[in-house]
C-alpha cells in the first residue's frame, strides 16, 4: 500500500509540475483538467501512505480506511486510463491486491478470535 501510494504521489507530481507529459485524448466522458488530476492522485497517494502505515503499526481503522483509499484509487486510476495508460492500469492492480489482501488479513483475524474462543471456553471448569 505505502509503494502504491508513493506511485499515485508521484502520478500527481507529474501531473501538476508538466502538463505536455500526459497526453490527452478528445471527447472522454470524465473530462477533467490534468492539474485537477494531478491533485486527486498526489491526494490519494498520501492518503494510501498514512493508511499503509497505520496499517503497519497495527490499526484496525487503518485496514477499513486503506480498503476504502485503494478501492477509490482504483476508481480514479480507471478515469485516468486515457491520459496514461500503462501507469493507471498498473496502479490499478496494485490497489485492487491491497483491497483483496486487506479484507483477506480481517478475514483470518476474525476466524482465530473465534477460534481462540472456542478453546478458552472449552478449558472453563
Amino acid at each position: 500500500m505505502i509503494i502504491g501510494g508513493a506511485m499515485a504521489i508521484f502520478e500527481g507530481i507529474a501531473s501538476l509540475a508538466n502538463d505536455s507529459l500526459i497526453v490527452v485524448t478528445r471527447h472522454y466522458v470524465f473530462e477533467f483538467s490534468r492539474t485537477g488530476w494531478g491533485w486527486v492522485h498526489l491526494i490519494v497517494g498520501i492518503a494510501l501512505v498514512f493508511a499503509g502505515c497505520a496499517v503497519l503499526s497495527g490499526a484496525l481503522w487503518g485496514r477499513y480506511f486503506g480498503v476504502a483509499v485503494a478501492g477509490l484509487g482504483a476508481i480514479a486510476n480507471f478515469l485516468w486510463l486515457p491520459y496514461y495508460p500503462l501507469w493507471a492500469l498498473v496502479l490499478i492492480a496494485i490497489n485492487l491486491f491491497v483491497v483483496w489482501a486487506l479484507c483477506t488479513g480481517m478475514h483470518r483475524e476474525a476466524d482465530a478470535d473465534q477460534a481462540a474462543a472456542r478453546s478458552a471456553g472449552s478449558h472453563s471448569p
